[in-house]
């Protein structure tokens, strides 16, 4: 089978294949750079970079301190950009980062007593007019601007450096004791600055101490630097933008569970080649150059998933679907049994559509970078296990997602709440726009609607001023006109009795089908214009 599908691409023996294991594929052209990360040719990780489009999150900035609102408990700080970055009081309070890690005590470094502070002092720790370093952690979303906080850290590629926290811990999806006792081993002996912290990162499973020093090295140099932009220049200035979409692919995905890398660039390739050589040698052989004469991601079928991560309906394996909707507070995602019909158990049928939208769930959230409050309506199941059966399936899958998620237990009605975490814009909102003609209702009123509009505000202008107008122009949009000629034609004809002028009916191509103007024939001054 592998064999057929890999023909049908034109792959032929000794290059790449995407069939089997874990692939990244890199696109890179002048305007563009897109990445994806392919398990046995299915889509499971997407990110797009355009020219001129910077990431802001994780950029360190030193700010100016703009105003205080008491009633939010949140501060404004001007880092440059064309909107303020919010931040909480919460936020701008110096604490151990919660979740996700396990706190560890370093040998020969006791715990010291620190004054607690809430956040009655902040405003007077950063009055109006102080500078402030801080880190974005969520990017402008909309209307609203980037959110930042105070408690800055670096991440590496197995280490996350934090200047002003000394907590050390080790991430707690490392769940083999003996892994993480190794761990704590090499933890132990880093010389890591006073006053500082780390965290070993996920990747580090396996990994040498060699592997360590060198990643704290890079890290405290990198630290070295922003605190030099940050006492030398005023702010408002950036000290550290997050690298590119190639460079924090190469550090965040280029693992051992890759098996190939594949890109359509010379220069990309040698330079993500250059990166992990600085790592593993290993990883540095799996990265290969394919110059493809059509687009790479055509050409292995990975453009047809993203144009379906788009799709208001998605479509399951075993013939059910997911319905996804987007609004500004929640996402809401349907799931329906469609054409599984094919067991005669219907318990059985349910609890399988069930767990497949259970998976295609967390791969969408991934895949559309959605987040917030999620509602998934699941079809109602009776038993409590098959409810069990289906939550601990997301809990399992949505593990691969580097977004903290929340997922609360299926409801008696159905409904499983979750949250994500929202760092960027969606993948919707960064690459498509409203439509200028439905104004992003994504519906407009039909012909009939519009006759109805149409004729309630004729029979208003012809009753009360129908001595004083004579004929009457009436400017439609040509799909409204032809409802007019057709379906309601005897309809106009009595309302053009009942008044003493004629009525005309004029097109304009250009016109909105919702929009329509009346215009008196003899003076063409305009009565209506909506």
């Amino acid at each position: 089978m592998i064999t057929k599908i890999k023909k049908a691409f034109g792959f032929s023996s000794g290059e790449p294949d995407p069939t089997k294991g874990v692939t990244l594929v890199i696109n890179s052209e002048k305007l563009e750079r897109r990445v994806a990360l392919l398990e046995n040719n299915i889509l499971e990780e997407y990110d797009v970079e355009r020219e001129g489009e910077a990431n802001i999150v994780g950029g360190i900035f030193k700010g100016t301190v703009k105003n205080i609102e008491q009633g939010l408990k949140a501060m404004f700080v001007d880092i440059g950009m064309d909107k303020n970055a919010f931040l909480h009081f919460w936020d701008a309070i110096p604490a151990a980062l919660d979740g996700g890690l396990e706190e560890i005590q370093r040998e020969g470094r006791p715990k010291k007593k620190q004054k607690k502070i809430t956040s009655k002092d902040i405003p007077s720790i950063y009055p109006i007019g102080s500078e402030i370093l801080i880190q974005v952690s969520k990017g402008p979303i909309g209307n609203k601007g980037p959110r930042v906080t105070t408690n800055v850290s670096l991440a590496g590629r197995y280490l996350v450096l934090m200047p002003f926290s000394e907590q050390f811990g080790i991430s707690r999806k490392i769940d083999e004791p003996k892994e993480r006792q190794r761990l704590r081993r090499i933890m132990q002996k880093l010389q890591v600055p006073e006053g500082m912290g780390i965290i070993m990162r996920t990747v580090s499973i396996g990994q040498r101490a060699r592997h360590f020093v060198r990643d704290l090295a890079m890290l405290l140099e990198q630290w070295n630097e922003i605190e030099t932009k940050r006492d030398s220049k005023k702010a408002p200035v950036i000290a550290f933008q997050e690298p590119g979409l190639i460079e924090r692919t190469a550090r965040d995905f280029l693992t051992d569970e890759v098996d190939q890398v594949i890109c359509d660039d010379l220069e990309t390739t040698e330079f993500m080649r250059e990166i992990a050589g600085k790592v593993s040698r290993r990883a540095k052989r799996r990265i290969m150059h394919y110059p493809a004469r059509q687009s790479i991601f055509e050409k292995i079928g990975v453009q047809r998933q993203i144009d379906e991560a788009f799709h208001r309906q998605v479509w399951l394996p075993c013939g059910g679907y997911l319905v996804i909707d987007e609004t500004e507070a929640l996402i809401a995602i349907d799931v329906n049994t469609g054409r599984n019909k094919g067991s005669k158990d219907v318990e059985k049928m349910i609890t399988e559509t069930n767990l497949e939208a259970a998976e295609e769930v967390a791969r969408q959230l991934r895949l559309r970078n959605i987040g917030g409050l999620v509602v998934v309506d699941f079809i109602d199941m009776r038993h409590r296990k098959d409810q069990q059966a289906v939550f601990r399936a997301m809990k399992e899958r949505l593990k691969r997602d580097k977004a903290k998620t929340q997922v609360m237990q299926i409801s008696a009605i159905g409904l499983m709440e979750m949250t994500r975490q929202r760092l960027n814009e969606s993948l919707r909102d960064a690459m498509y726009e409203p439509c200028n003609y439905c104004q992003g209702k994504g519906r407009v009123k039909t012909t009939m609607t519009m006759s109805v509009e149409i004729q309630r505000r004729l029979n208003t202008v012809i009753q009360k001023n129908d001595d004083k107008y004579g004929d009457l122009i009436v400017l439609v949009n040509p799909e409204v006109l032809n409802r007019f000629k057709k379906e309601d034609s005897k309809i106009l004809m009595e309302l053009e009795r009942s008044h003493n002028g004629r009525l005309i009916f004029r097109t304009d191509a250009s016109l909105h089908r919702e929009k329509f103007a009346i215009i008196d024939a003899t003076t063409e001054k305009t009565i209506v214009s909506l």
